[in-house]
């Protein structure tokens, strides 16, 4: 077997949001506190795989006592998945290996960009600099003798990656399935899904249409993440159907996985 380790479950602002005194902003109740998404699979080979560096990285890493990341997919390109790639120098350190990273064209190419000091020669390296190798990819690839498949999405107007490793799908950031990716995720056993919140939003599944994806795809259990603060865990955990679970930092679930899809 293999495990998702959710690092963050919340949207790109965070929960608690800055200056914001709402009954979940201010809740005691530590599902309530939700750093940037990213998860953290664990493969049976050991292979540890790391989907997108949020901004709290480092207090992910430090909060679950990570120590190896054998390979990080990215989602896209946005601030919340990927400003936190600069502590992945820290696992260089740790391990003394580069690590690949993978995405989709445009993710590649802004990660080269909003990072262009890692791949400028003229930099000083004194300080220490992220070690990675960056591949484009649109197909099937390997990790740790499994395959990974590449799920598109859209997130508004922009396709983004979701990703199905065995009988797990990652799918954050998402507010449209387009017809074709369907058929890769039939048969998961375990969904994680974008729901943002109960009202419609331009870019992110609202609770609703995640709820009409996750009837569609019909796994065995399905998991809420990217979730703001207008969802409560306890409030919004009762009104959920079974099987139906908001995700949160720290929750970690079981997945299966076959060598060769």
């Amino acid at each position: 077997m293999a495990s998702v380790l959710f690092l963050g479950s919340g949207t790109s602002h965070g929960v608690p949001m800055i200056g914001c005194e709402c009954e979940v902003c201010r809740s005691t109740d530590p599902n309530d506190r939700r750093t940037r998404p990213s998860v953290y699979l664990t493969l049976p080979d050991d292979t540890r795989i790391l989907i997108d560096t949020s901004p709290d990285l480092r207090e992910q890493a430090l909060r679950e006592r990570l120590r190896r990341v054998d390979a990080v997919l990215f989602t896209h390109g946005h601030a919340d998945h990927v400003l936190g790639l600069d502590e992945i120098r820290r696992f260089n350190q740790l391990q003394r290996t580069r690590i690949p990273c993978y995405g989709d064209p445009q993710t590649i190419g802004e990660i080269r960009r909003t990072f262009a000091y890692i791949f400028d020669r003229d930099t000083p390296a004194g300080g220490g600099l992220p070690e990675i190798d960056l591949h484009v990819v649109e197909a099937p690839f390997t990790v740790g003798g499994i395959d990974v498949v590449p799920v598109p999405l859209l997130h508004g107007q922009r396709r983004v990656f979701g990703y199905r490793i065995g009988s797990l799908a990652y799918l954050t950031d998402v507010s449209e399935i387009p017809d074709a990716s369907w058929a890769l995720v039939d048969g998961v056993e375990i969904l994680v899904i974008d729901a943002l919140r109960w009202r419609p939003h331009p870019t992110h599944f609202s609770v609703d249409e995640a709820l009409a994806a996750a009837e569609r795809i019909a796994p065995r259990e399905t998991y809420f993440t990217h979730i703001c603060h207008d969802l409560g865990h306890a409030a919004t955990s009762a009104r959920l159907p079974p099987r139906v679970h908001l995700a949160y930092d720290g929750l970690s679930v079981a997945f299966a996985v076959e060598a060769g899809l």
